[in-house]
């Protein structure tokens, strides 16, 4: 370019500034690489003469008499014109890494190192071009990249990436960038307008942010240099550094005390007597910023820290990792969203005339954290909600676009995307955003799936997770298969053939659940939005889909049921029917197919399909089908039938106890008489949690004991004798004998006796095996096994109260019946931790001054002196001769 720099850049780049400055810099397409003049390799194109190959032809010939085979003529061509295959290098290798998983912070910087390192124009370019596609808006990659078409004879491309970067940045960084760039093409006189054109167009993007502090001081300093001729230039100049001045101040920026003291300084200068006006007008405002400033930097603190310690002559590249939402990520993303609440509600007080300068501040930090946390789906929506709620809908469009680019499986952007574009009546719009959603998920499942497969999971098996395909009971054939190719039509509950069916593993059942939600959302627009006819052919999409769930068939029927007033119930009972076929081996279903039918009033159809259904279940999945029937015979049918019912039952599940059935038969809306009443629930949800079973257990334990020792007291201790070691071990026993700390105190030990964890395991698990030589060696252990019973018998009696003692015992109330004060055990035990109680062996200290006599008390009546609740002082610490307490 022949022209100066600035006469192409600023007359397209300043010009148009209207309509809030947004997004409308330049309307330019993506800039095109500039053309180099590096010639092309050209290869070597050659053809052998006449004599070549009549040589080649001899050698040919000779060699095939021994024995050899020489390549012809053509092949040689070939050869020379196909150019060697070479070894591709690290870069290259690191590409195509990068383009099968392009979300690798540390392979990106790699990457960028070794293009850096090899110095080529067009491999940075296409180094930084792909960075900046997966990773938009990172600035220290564009400034970095810039930095390479800085060379005057390399400005244009320069221009095109400044027209691309600074369209949506919100960094200060680039920004700043930006600036010395126009500060270096204009170093005129005559171009200074450009350049305060510059710095204000700069100033009304980031000028809110706290870092740009820096960028308000050059532009001062840049006003201040300037040079004037006339009165009128000078007093020119004098305002607009005022009006820069006095906007400054009012913003919390890193260097606004330093700017104050500047203003003053600069208004002093000119005129004292306006200085203070000027200063005292200004003072609420500035005191504001400093106090908002505080904040802000409490605020950003933890959301912004220091970058890593770069080992490259360049700096480290941050480039947003994706999330594992980890403890430290979710606290993170809790910070971002507590400081974006706090920016929303308008720290700085601006009044409803500046509500513009609030929304660009508030739009610039929304802008930040979506460059910050690019992969958290989260702060995408909230800066949706908030630009959206201002009335920016087509911008508020624009990052929900932007966020789906970079949350490609977010089911928050996809679908708070479809519903604003449903509501703006694009409907073609939203059923391409479906369709293209659920490409993706679908493409996910599969790759999900062939990590399962390669785990060596199988379709089918019994008891580790995975289906087996069940079979119907005679006579329940279907009629025919619901789609071709994956639905058998042997029998109404067959399932898909084991290669068409997906593994039942718990993340790909969960995954697949996810992906059903999407088509569920798809046919709710579609009948909502179109008609249902569309709603039909949207569920026909779904059925032929291999991984649509059952939930997606339970919509459609029900959908059917509630929309269709023209005979609703039987298309949707036909629905229920075609997903049976495919997923009869899913209790679920079938259970949601049972209460429907229930609820239409289709007694015979429901008592059908349960019948139809409760043999291919085996007995510990099918429990819940049995609940939900018996729920309905109990409410709906005759006793005998549900007598019946229990019986069968019963033949299922022999261990259940017959009064559950009664109890569950005699209960409505989860109220259990029977049990709360009779069974004594509701009296023992009303002890104490900690307390109250241990020691209603002992109280009745205790009045028991009392009650036999009245009778007769000779008879109970020789029933203890006769009853305490029974045949069986009392395991209930075992797992309650060791007691909490605030239970009753444990029987002492005796020295004779062995710990009572030995004795204890001898007396459940029996002494270790032992071979005997002789008669008298078994006969010795039986001597010492029958005195280790003796002693353990001693032990008891001596632990069994006097009849006396536990007649009284047994008078005592219960626990539940005290209402006096319950001192709390961490309260006390804090309180005996805090106590200053002085050490045996403290230092010796002086003697304490003569205590002055104190008037003796005046009593008004007799008995003792009033009590002295102070802090204990030590021996001799009182006045009083004594101990305080």
């Amino acid at each position: 370019m022949n022209s100066p720099p600035n006469q192409f850049f600023f007359s397209v780049f300043m010009t148009d500034m209207s309509e809030e400055q947004q997004d409308s810099i330049v309307d330019i397409e993506t800039p095109t690489e500039i053309a180099t003049n590096d010639t092309e390799f050209i290869g070597d194109k050659t053809q052998p003469t006449e004599e070549i190959l009549n040589a080649l032809n001899a050698l040919n010939q000779t060699t095939a008499q021994n024995g050899h085979e020489s390549p012809s003529a053509q092949q040689l061509n070939a050869q020379q014109d196909t150019p060697s295959q070479e070894t591709p290098s690290e870069w290259q290798v690191l590409r195509e890494k990068l383009r099968e998983q392009p979300h690798d912070p540390e392979g990106w910087n790699k990457l960028v190192d070794l293009a850096e390192a090899r110095g080529e124009i067009e491999q940075i370019k296409q180094t930084y071009e792909a960075l900046l596609e997966v990773y938009p808006n990172t600035s220290s990659a564009q400034i970095a990249y810039l930095n390479h078409f800085l060379s005057p004879g390399l400005f244009p491309y320069a221009e095109e990436l400044f027209r691309r970067f600074l369209r949506s940045s919100p960094l200060v960084d680039l920004w700043k960038f930006y600036l010395t760039y126009v500060r270096r093409v204009n170093t005129s006189p005559a171009s200074r307008e450009a350049v305060s054109k510059a710095y204000e167009f700069a100033l009304s993007r980031i000028g809110q942010d706290k870092d740009s502090g820096d960028i308000w001081s050059d532009y001062i300093q840049f006003l201040k240099a300037g040079e004037t001729t006339t009165t009128w230039e000078e007093q020119q100049k004098m305002d607009a550094l005022r009006k820069v001045y006095h906007r400054a101040v009012q913003i919390p920026l890193e260097n606004v005390e330093r700017l104050w003291s500047e203003l003053e300084t600069f208004e002093n200068s000119l005129n004292k007597i306006t200085a203070k006006k000027f200063m005292s007008d200004l003072s609420p405002s500035y005191m504001q910023a400093r106090t908002v400033l505080r904040q802000l930097q409490r605020h950003l603190g933890p959301l912004f820290p220091p970058p890593p310690v770069s080992s490259a002559a360049r700096p480290h590249l941050y480039l947003p990792p994706t999330p594992t939402f980890n403890a430290a990520e979710r606290a993170l993303v809790g910070a971002w969203k507590t400081y974006l609440k706090w920016e929303e509600s308008n720290p700085l007080e601006f009044e409803d005339k500046d509500k513009a300068t609030l929304i660009s501040r508030i739009q610039g930090v929304y802008r930040k954290a979506a460059i910050r946390m690019r992969f958290y789906a989260e702060i995408w929506y909230m800066a949706f909600v908030w630009t959206n709620s201002v009335g920016k809908t087509e911008e508020a469009l624009n990052i929900l676009k932007s966020g789906m680019e970079a949350n490609p499986t977010s089911f928050l952007l996809h679908f708070a995307y479809c519903e604003l574009q449903e509501s703006r009546k694009e409907h073609a719009e939203v059923t391409a955003t479906f369709d293209k959603f659920l490409d993706v998920l679908r493409v996910e499942l599969d790759e999900l799936e062939n990590r399962v497969n390669s785990a060596n999971l199988s379709f089918t098996s019994d008891g580790s997770g995975r289906t087996v395909p069940t079979s119907a009971p005679a006579g329940n054939n279907g009629s025919g298969s619901f789609e071709a190719g994956t639905i058998s039509n042997t029998s109404s509950f067959a399932t898909q053939a084991s290669d068409e069916k997906p593994p039942k593993v718990k993340e790909l059942s969960d995954r697949r659940q996810e992906y059903g939600v999407v088509w569920i959302m798809y046919i709710r627009f579609a009948r909502r939005a179109l008609d249902l006819k569309t709603f039909r052919a949207v569920f026909a999409k779904a059925r032929r889909d291999r991984w649509t769930p059952w939930e997606v068939y339970e919509a459609a029927a029900l959908m059917e049921y509630h929309c269709n007033k023209d005979g609703g119930t039987g298309v949707a009972s036909r629905i229920f029917e075609k997903g049976l076929e495919t997923y009869g081996d899913e209790i679920e279903f079938v259970l949601r197919y049972l209460g429907f039918l229930i609820s239409v009033n289709d007694e015979n159809n429901a008592r059908a399909l349960f019948e139809r259904v409760i043999t291919a279940f085996p007995p510990e999945r099918a429990r819940p089908l049995w609940e939900r029937w018996a729920r309905y015979e109990y409410q709906y049918g005759d006793l005998e039938a549900a007598q019946k019912l229990e019986k069968r039952i019963a033949e299922v599940y022999p261990s259940d106890p017959p009064i559950k059935r009664f109890a569950q038969r005699h209960t409505y809306l989860g109220t259990d008489a029977i049990a709360a009443r009779d069974l004594g629930f509701s009296m023992a949800a009303r002890q104490p949690a900690a307390l109250g079973s241990t020691s209603t257990s002992n109280s009745i334990e205790k009045r028991t004991d009392s009650l036999l020792s009245l009778t007769s007291a000779s008879h109970m201790q020789v029933g203890q004798l006769s009853t305490k070691r029974a045949s069986t071990p009392d395991y209930k026993r075992r797992e309650g004998s060791a007691r909490p700390d605030f239970g009753p105190p444990s029987k002492r030990q005796r020295p004779s006796s062995p710990p009572p964890r030995d004795r204890d395991r001898e007396r459940w698990e029996g002494p270790p095996r032992k071979r005997f030589g002789s008669p008298a060696g078994w006969e010795r252990e039986r001597d010492r096994e029958l005195q280790h019973v003796k002693k353990d018998r001693e032990d008891d009696k001596a632990s069994t109260l006097p009849a006396v003692i536990s007649w009284f015992v047994g008078q005592l109330p219960g626990p539940a019946s005290f209402d006096g004060p319950v001192f709390r055990t961490d309260d006390l035990m804090m309180l005996l931790r805090n106590a200053v109680i002085p050490s045996a062996t403290r230092r010796a200290t002086p003697p304490p001054p003569p205590p002055v006599p104190a008037p003796p008390p005046t009593r008004t009546g007799g008995g003792r002196p009033p009590p002295d609740y102070g802090p204990y002082q030590g021996p001799g610490g009182g006045t009083r001769g004594g101990r305080r307490y």
